[in-house]
């Protein structure tokens, strides 16, 4: 674990080093906060490592455990796995998993996420920075408290967005259908990858959900 946001930093940028094309120079890196990244463009391991890494910088007097990061891509469709468990000190996704948004953030049911609320009864997804919390056993089986961090998600408990398994969550479903189903604002996962996403993530850990 790093002892400081300067050595954290430091070790993302041999990151890059070791990321870049063989033949070519490696890009210099640029600060965490000041990088613009366009909504039409899947994050590759190094922008979303930037991100994890901005987001710990942002809301990192909150953070217990800066080992590791939930990073959910919204600007991906359901049917990709658009959840990723980043190693921060390795700089690598350790696992990348399906995960659903709230129906109010896709009325249609098209399995791209159009908006963000965070009102309650929206059922539709909040972005940004939360806090992992305790878990728990409800209606859903195991599942995981999150606290929003910010404005955008600061109504998160209020809600009871948290982590959860659902049977409408599955690699069959995204095949079958070009989608999941969508929860009421949750960030749910299939039935097998309830378990191993909970036990990394752990509690006091950033889960950081951006489109």
């Amino acid at each position: 674990m790093f002892a400081d946001r300067r050595q954290l930093l430091g070790a993302i940028a041999a990151t890059f080093g070791s990321l870049a094309v063989s033949g070519q120079p490696a890009r210099a890196v640029t600060r965490p906060r000041e990088v613009a990244i366009s909504p039409f463009v899947k994050p590759t391991l190094p922008l979303m490592v930037q991100r994890a890494v901005a987001a710990l910088d942002a809301h990192g007097r909150h953070v217990r455990n800066r080992d590791l990061v939930g990073f959910v891509d919204f600007s991906q469709p359901s049917r990709e796995t658009r959840f990723h468990l980043i190693d921060i000190e390795g700089g690598k996704v350790l696992s990348s998993h399906l995960v659903s948004h709230g129906s109010g953030s896709d009325p249609a049911n098209s399995g791209w996420v159009q908006r963000f609320s965070n009102q309650m009864g929206s059922n539709a997804s909040s972005p940004g920075a939360f806090l992992t919390g305790v878990t728990y056993y409800g209606k859903h089986g195991r599942s995981q408290r999150l606290i929003g961090l910010e404005d955008s998600n600061s109504a998160a408990m209020e809600r009871g967005i948290v982590i959860h398994a659902a049977d409408y969550v599955s690699p069959e479903m995204a095949r079958d259908h070009g989608r999941v189903g969508r929860s009421q604002g949750c960030f749910a996962f299939s039935n097998n990858d309830i378990s191993g996403v909970l036990q990394k993530l752990g509690e006091g850990r950033l889960l950081f959900a951006t489109k």
